[in-house]
């Protein structure tokens, strides 16, 4: 995946390219090499769980950096906020989306939200190059005020460090292109947004169809800040595998089609997941416990649709007979 990111890139930077569908077709793969870092290299990396050894973990994690995004955010965004509080309103920094865009049935609902699932697909595309140009920096600050980053430097360190990966990055995969190859700046910088659509499509489904689907809860706490199930009930509920059966899909996506295991055992490297699946469903039928999964990538795309659809709908008002 590595190799499939940086080969095109560096072919790119060089200037050895001088037919324009050659460039879309490299910036193309180097998107589904970057898709493939942020799956299949970097998650299991940042979540300890590529190696036994922490310095190997720690190294691979960097390759989220190297194509622009920021391993420390993602730790505290991924690791801390989105698998401690699955799918739970305001904590869950997965559900914390633009006013446009509604994941969840307690969020507030605009007349916007009616068509979420029309225009989702193109914010699903550009996600990855909001991620790394804004959002990285968006969340660095939220997260300051939530508490992180409060050793003496840390803050500015991580701001600093953020700048130059960000600047390093951009400067290989677009400002470099642009100085090499004879095609125009407008050529390049529009096949380098395909490469950022491809990227951005895969992640964002991957991810999304994991949690926001029909059978899937979104409970909250009462209201003394408490959840009803323990943790491990909790990512039961919260999520659902698709396509158990697909070798290629496990492979190109660092096997998070088995979303259900990675949730109930984050620190387990994705190799072992479809061992581990039988297992883990044998284990939330003796517990009286969901474990949804959906045949294939299709039905799930089309059941995350139909989600996106109903939280699309004006909430039906409660009234109150006290």
């Amino acid at each position: 995946m590595i190799a499939l990111f940086s080969i095109p890139l560096t072919v790119l930077s060089m200037g050895l390219v001088h037919r324009t569908w050659l460039l879309f077709l490299l910036y193309i793969t180097s998107g589904l090499g970057m898709a493939g870092i942020g799956m299949g290299v970097m998650h299991d990396a940042l979540h300890g769980s590529y190696s036994k050894n922490k310095r190997t973990n720690k190294w691979l994690g960097y390759t989220f950096n190297l194509i622009g995004a920021n391993a420390d955010i993602w730790k505290i965004q991924h690791n801390v906020l989105h698998h401690t509080y699955t799918n739970i309103e305001h904590a869950d920094d997965d559900l914390n989306t633009p006013f446009f865009l509604r994941f969840c049935p307690h969020a507030k609902y605009y007349r916007i939200h009616r068509f979420q699932h029309i225009y989702i697909w193109f914010f699903y595309g550009i996600s990855t190059l909001s991620w790394i140009t804004a959002k990285d920096f968006v969340r660095l600050n939220r997260f300051r005020n939530m508490g992180f980053f409060q050793k003496k430097h840390a803050y500015t360190k991580a701001l600093v460090s953020m700048i130059l990966w960000k600047v390093a990055y951009y400067t290989y995969a677009l400002v470099l292109p642009m100085v090499m190859l004879p095609q125009s700046w407008g050529v390049i910088l529009l096949a380098f947004l395909c490469m950022h659509m491809v990227t951005g499509l895969l992640v964002s489904i991957v991810f999304q169809i994991a949690h926001i689907m029909p059978n899937t809860d979104f409970p909250l706490p009462n209201s003394q800040g408490m959840m009803a199930d323990s943790w491990h009930s909790h990512q039961f509920i919260t999520t659902s595998n698709f396509s158990p059966d697909s070798k290629l899909l496990f492979w190109l996506i660092g096997g998070l089609n088995y979303q259900v295991e990675h949730h109930v055992l984050p620190d387990v490297c994705h190799v072992h997941y479809k061992q581990l699946a039988a297992i883990v469903a044998a284990t939330a039928k003796e517990y009286n416990l969901p474990y949804h999964v959906k045949k294939n990538l299709v039905v799930a795309i089309v059941d995350h649709t139909k989600m996106l659809r109903f939280l699309g709908k004006k909430p039906e008002k409660v009234i109150s007979n006290t």
